[in-house]
């Protein structure tokens, strides 16, 4: 990384009452630098923002620098959100995954769905996946000095010829000499295991959950969880690839696997350690764990009790938000992924409590995809389309905007809301939580 190649951070939210908003800051303006350091992303605006005198130097939207001195108590936040975290562009993966999402999508989107993060400082802010396999000294000696703890690792395999068969990428096989270093420096990691069914199953998912085990000891636990996740293939993988899908026997097996596991590690830590993904159970057809086994979640970003999760926050919500009648009589079609249609029968049936109102629950698998189970959140516009366009959706749509594009309305196929409300003709309503999707049922 170079100076030259760190863009001024762009701002696109000044928040309201905020030190920013006093100084005169607007969306549109940059920072080029605080204290006469650039800063390179997010956590270096955060480090550096962080003391109580700050000097800015500050591009504003007419391509004009201005000098802006502000004195704040240590660490208040002045108030600005920016266009992206990285502020000196992505660090992108070099493996070769057969198993990797971005590789199992077709040709002519956009180009941020064709871009490969393998960027350490987007997995300790936001808790996405890195491989460790992509970093110069200097990455690592950065993670060293500014402690930035926990990080989120694919592993896969921790037998080193497995992984780098897995990854394609010779470096894959220094995986538990990286973990080691982590130990040494008492920093922390999640780990994730994508299982590939006759690959990394069986013994060597026995093998890698064990590995992983023995770093989840001590004082401070190098590696703090682990999340098992079933491999997801689309009909545009690449022909020669050697996957194939789980099927329910192999469900099964796995939770069978895992669970026993999980039982010795409960002994030994008094925790579970290791955890399965939700869609183990969706595709075995299996009954979900109590909400109680989860622990804290720490593995909820990979799926792991979000539907546990969602269920009670739904329960918790609808005692507080949901009315025993409206006023008119309202039907509405709630559209998620058939993969949670049996856990979601429910809270469908007590929505549907309410009097005047009728709640359709609208399952959907993605032919866009090529997948007969599918997750809510790889639905697109056109399944959306071909599988309602001869229904009766009432008054309108509930949307889950984990379909769309972060900020946007736009689906993982490109379709905009607008183009689907307008073929369907109907209304959509998005909603971006739970309270959000209750009231929109009056």
């Amino acid at each position: 990384m170079t100076l030259s190649s760190v863009r001024p951070a762009k701002i696109t939210t000044v928040l309201p009452g905020s030190i920013a908003e006093e100084v005169g800051f607007e969306a549109g303006d940059a920072i080029v630098s605080i204290n006469g350091t650039q800063p390179r992303d997010l956590i270096d605006y955060n480090f550096l923002c962080a003391d109580e005198f700050l000097e800015l130097e500050v591009l504003d939207s007419q391509g004009k620098i201005h000098y802006v001195e502000i004195e704040k108590d240590y660490d208040d936040n002045l108030g600005l959100e920016f266009e992206t975290a990285l502020f000196d562009g992505l660090i992108q993966c070099n493996n070769r995954c057969p198993f990797c999402f971005i590789d199992q999508q077709p040709p002519g989107k956009r180009d941020t769905l064709y871009l490969k993060d393998d960027d350490y400082r987007l997995s300790f802010l936001y808790g996405s996946y890195l491989t460790l396999t992509n970093l110069t000294q200097k990455e690592w000696q950065r993670i060293e000095v500014m402690r930035l703890s926990p990080l989120f690792v694919s592993v896969h395999a921790t037998e080193p010829d497995l992984r780098i068969r897995l990854l394609k990428n010779e470096r894959a096989g220094l995986i538990k000499e990286q973990f080691k270093w982590f130990q040494e420096r008492r920093l922390q990691i999640h780990a994730q295991v994508v299982v590939c069914p006759g690959i990394n199953d069986g013994v060597h998912l026995e093998q890698t959950l064990k590995d992983l085990s023995e770093f989840h000891q001590g004082e401070i636990p190098t590696i703090l969880s682990a999340a098992v996740v079933p491999v997801g293939l689309t009909k545009f993988r690449p022909t020669e690839d050697e996957l194939i899908p789980v099927s329910q026997e192999k469900a099964r097996q796995v939770i069978t696997q895992v669970q026993n596991l999980q039982k010795e590690f409960y002994q030994k830590f008094n925790s579970h350690f290791a955890w399965l993904a939700d869609e183990w159970f969706l595709i075995a057809q299996e009954e979900l764990p109590p909400e109680s086994h989860y622990e804290d979640y720490p593995q909820i970003g990979n799926g792991v009790g979000s539907i546990r999760r969602f269920i009670k926050e739904f329960h918790d919500t609808a005692k507080q938000l949901l009315p025993e009648k409206i006023d008119e009589k309202k039907s509405l079609t709630w559209v998620v992924g058939n993969a949670v249609e049996k856990a979601f029968h429910p809270l469908v049936k007590q929505l549907n409590k309410v009097e005047n109102l009728t709640i359709n629950l609208a399952a959907l698998n993605s032919d866009y995809w090529g997948q007969e189970i599918t997750v809510t959140g790889l639905l697109t516009g056109q399944d959306i389309i071909s599988q309602l366009k001869d229904r009766d959706l009432g008054d309108g749509i509930l949307l889950p905007s984990i379909m769309l594009k972060q900020h946007d309305t736009v689906f993982l196929d490109d379709m905009s809301v607008e183009e689907v409300s307008k073929t369907l003709n109907t209304s959509i309503f998005i909603v971006d939580s739970i309270s959000a999707l209750i009231t929109n049922c009056y």
